[in-house]
């Protein structure tokens, strides 16, 4: 049998399960046939069932339903699959399958309009992709559903955590607990539920992953002379996430015609990037204007959350003893020094707030997490 739907949950990989997908006179079996689910069949009855249009370009049919290891999902685009669904469906379920429908019509008439025009769009695409790579880019991005890119991020999240010492509780979780809810609260329409994690290593830094994940390790607060600096760092992080700049990443090196591919609404396309990414996630770098937009970004936003934004602009001037010798059109990404200049820069041009401290005192955070660490040269 050849699959026709793919299937999402917490026990598969992030890219999704191969299914086959059959319609019953009472609901639906899904028979596996990725390693390890091989052959495995699972009966769901309708009356477990919620349907709604979703994936890329909002052509798939969207099935979810309770599992007993947590929701599942299905997104099927197999048009006889979903037509027999349709007709053997009890009545609870056509007022949201019409909704659906309705939705993969609309789609369908703009890809009409889209094939119409493709053959006077050829020379302009071939133009598009020599001098607006980033453009499309963006564009491919734009196309890809948080949901899925909350996936890719968790597989990678996972990976990286078998290998770690994770800090579960104390006067530092609490901290970085405060500082992201300070910060959360002033991010209008956030479609990601931040999950910050604390790693016990000497290593002066932090990390954000696509989806929402932000791992924040001890050197780092050890280095900080103040929970504002750590603020700062994590306004950073948190901007990188909600600007998808790891998303824009993935998608420039895996090529631009994986950018086309997605552009184009190929969910396969989509899907083995994912299985590609994994763990690389973790050693993609960050383009200079990338960086740039999360330091802005992440100011304004501690201006909002009335984090004295200083804190940010200090943390970047101490790591510029460490650029002494460097120039900066060598690096990938801007030196510290110049760093610190444009946020000084930017946060004269803000309206003055009187920030409000945190209720943590910053050196019995420090404390709690033992000696200041030794930072390598």
């Amino acid at each position: 049998m050849i699959s026709n739907a793919l299937c999402f949950g917490n026990e598969f990989p992030a890219s999704g399960a191969p299914c086959v997908v059959q319609v019953e006179g009472d609901g639906l079996t899904i028979i596996f046939e990725s390693e390890g689910t091989e052959g495995a069949r699972e009966v769901i009855l309708f009356s477990a069932l919620t349907v709604s249009a979703g994936g890329l370009d909002h052509d798939h049919l969207v099935v979810k339903w309770a599992h007993a290891l947590g929701e599942r999902t299905l997104y099927l685009k197999n048009h006889d699959v979903i037509r027999a669904f349709r007709q053997a469906a009890p009545d609870q379920l056509n007022a949201p399958f019409e909704q659906a429908a309705e939705r993969v019509r609309q789609v369908r008439q703009r890809h009409r309009v889209l094939w119409a025009a493709v053959g006077g769009s050829i020379l302009a695409l071939v133009l598009g992709l020599w001098f607006g790579a980033d453009l499309l880019v963006e564009v491919a991005v734009s196309r890809i559903p948080v949901e899925w890119e909350q996936k890719l991020g968790d597989s990678a999240y996972r990976d990286f955590l078998a290998h770690q010492e994770v800090m579960k509780e104390g006067p530092a979780v609490t901290a970085l607990g405060e500082m992201t809810q300070r910060l959360t609260e002033q991010i209008p329409n956030n479609p990601y539920k931040f999950e910050v994690t604390v790693v016990k290593s000497d290593v002066v830094n932090a990390f954000a992953l696509p989806g929402g994940h932000v791992v924040v390790f001890t050197g780092l607060m050890k280095k900080a002379d103040s929970g504002e600096e750590v603020a700062g760092v994590m306004s950073h992080e948190l901007n990188h996430v909600l600007q998808r700049h790891g998303l824009e990443r993935i998608v420039k090196s895996l090529g631009l015609m994986t950018a086309v591919a997605i552009v184009l609404g190929d969910q396969q396309g989509l899907v083995g990037m994912m299985k590609q990414v994994g763990v690389e996630l973790l050693t993609l770098k960050f383009g200079r204007e990338q960086e740039t937009e999360a330091d802005v970004k992440g100011l304004q936003l501690l201006q909002r959350a009335k984090i004295d934004p200083s804190g940010m602009i200090k943390f970047f001037e101490r790591l510029s003893e460490k650029d002494e010798g460097r120039m900066e059109w060598l690096s990938t990404h801007p030196m510290s020094t110049a760093r610190a200049e444009r946020l000084k820069a930017e946060l004269a041009a803000l309206p003055k707030k009187s920030p409000e401290p945190f209720t943590f005192e910053w050196k019995q955070v420090q404390a709690s997490l033992g000696s200041q660490p030794v930072v390598a040269p």
